[in-house]
């Protein structure tokens, strides 16, 4: 069984609401991403998103394209978030991990090559921001060859059948966008998004993780009332951009997590 769908059937379970965090692989810094991968874990994170570092972010705020750029400045490509993945792999096998970026850098590798080695790294799925399933039949066809699940994305404009679609033909969870615009804008309204969800949820089994606009605790309960899991990443991103070093990031994720996982599991 993937290990997004284990997590998932756990969370289920235990009546608990998954916590799915972003961040860009290669940012604050090279030496900080597996210790800060590690940190958000022990701070309660369910699932991992890591984004892979690509030259135009589009469906991106600018806190995310900063952190992209960085990280490319650095020289992070697919090779090394791979290799970050695998280091991880080390010492946690159950945390699910989630690709999240575009489809040019994976077509620029290989399809098949790509799907290859990103389930050796233990990779789980993939979030392809600009690969709709309609139009995604090459690239579900090799992920599904190597045991990993396509994350698709949902919006407030998706239509009533392809919701339907969605819900019905997903992989893993259905990260639903809570508002249309780019990541980190403030416009969360929570009455709608929670009513949006649970139209969602009455369509099918599949997860369904409400993402953009999710900054701290407040938020990420008053969406946890009807979402399976929540997912925030540009107000960490943001956070981790202080750093100093990699201890420095890794105590700056978990401080940061912590109070978000404890509010979860007090609502």
């Amino acid at each position: 069984m993937n290990r997004i769908d284990r997590r998932f059937s756990q969370l289920k379970s235990a009546g608990r609401t998954g916590l799915i965090p972003f961040i860009t692989a290669g940012d604050p810094s090279i030496e900080a991403t597996v210790p800060v991968m590690h940190a958000l874990v022990a701070a309660g994170a369910d699932v991992l998103e890591l984004g892979v570092p690509f030259s135009d972010p589009m469906a991106d705020g600018p806190v995310i394209q900063q952190s992209s750029e960085r990280a490319l400045a650095r020289g992070v490509g697919t090779r090394r978030v791979f290799d970050f993945v695998r280091v991880f792999r080390e010492t946690d096998q159950q945390t699910p991990v989630v690709l999240m970026g575009y489809l040019n850098p994976v077509e620029i590798y290989g399809l098949e090559r790509y799907a290859q080695d990103a389930a050796a790294a233990g990779i789980d799925g993939l979030l392809l921001v600009d690969c709709p399933p309609e139009e995604a039949g090459p690239v579900q066809a090799a992920l599904r060859a190597n045991g990993l699940h396509q994350i698709c994305l949902a919006a407030p404009t998706s239509g009533a059948e392809r919701l339907a679609r969605l819900v019905e033909t997903g992989q893993g969870y259905l990260y639903y966008v809570s508002f249309a615009g780019v990541t980190g804008a403030a416009q969360l309204q929570t009455t709608a998004v929670r009513e949006q969800v649970a139209a969602l949820k009455a369509l099918g089994d599949l997860p369904v993780a409400v993402g953009f606009g999710v900054r701290d605790a407040e938020s990420a309960k008053a969406i946890a009332e009807e979402a399976d899991a929540v997912v925030i990443g540009s107000a960490l991103v943001q956070v981790l951009a202080e750093a100093v070093d990699a201890a420095d990031a890794a105590r700056r994720a978990n401080t940061f997590l912590s109070p978000i996982r404890t509010a979860l599991d007090e609502g």
